[in-house]
């Protein structure tokens, strides 16, 4: 299995967003969120507060998933990572960088909280010739 960390922080640095999974009293859950990769290699991530799930998140071990499969590329990847989540606040750079946040989340403004996530394993995985689909799923 592929572990080329530093290959995994690079293509992360190439899509905004991703999915943070973990469990909220017993009962696993995932939600999108926007990441920033820091220059340590670890991610800050920014969800909705109106959620709750930073809550469950916080203090936390997650896993942290992105990749570029709806993409169309022919050469697919996606790159995991494991850590552990603590509740913070990215100083103006890197809040800045994060640029504008969505307007609404299920009807209501948009209330950023962020995450920072320290990795202890990160997995990269390709997917080659991927073949091409109009509609997934259909009949």
């Amino acid at each position: 299995m592929p572990t080329d960390h530093h290959r995994a922080i690079e293509l992360l640095g190439r899509t905004p967003y991703g999915r943070v999974s973990a469990s909220r009293r017993a009962l696993p859950f995932t939600t999108v969120t926007r990441h920033l990769v820091l220059d340590d290699g670890r991610l800050i991530l920014r969800l909705h507060r109106g959620y709750g799930y930073h809550g469950a998140l916080d203090g936390s071990v997650v896993a942290y998933e992105a990749d570029n499969v709806g993409s169309g590329a022919p050469d697919t990847w996606s790159v995991q990572f494991t850590g552990t989540a603590r509740l913070t606040l990215p100083d103006a750079a890197a809040r800045e960088h994060f640029g504008r946040t969505p307007r609404l989340a299920d009807g209501v403004p948009f209330d950023p909280v962020f995450l920072r996530v320290e990795p202890e394993f990160v997995t990269l995985h390709h997917l080659t010739e991927v073949p091409a689909f109009g509609l997934a799923h259909s009949a």
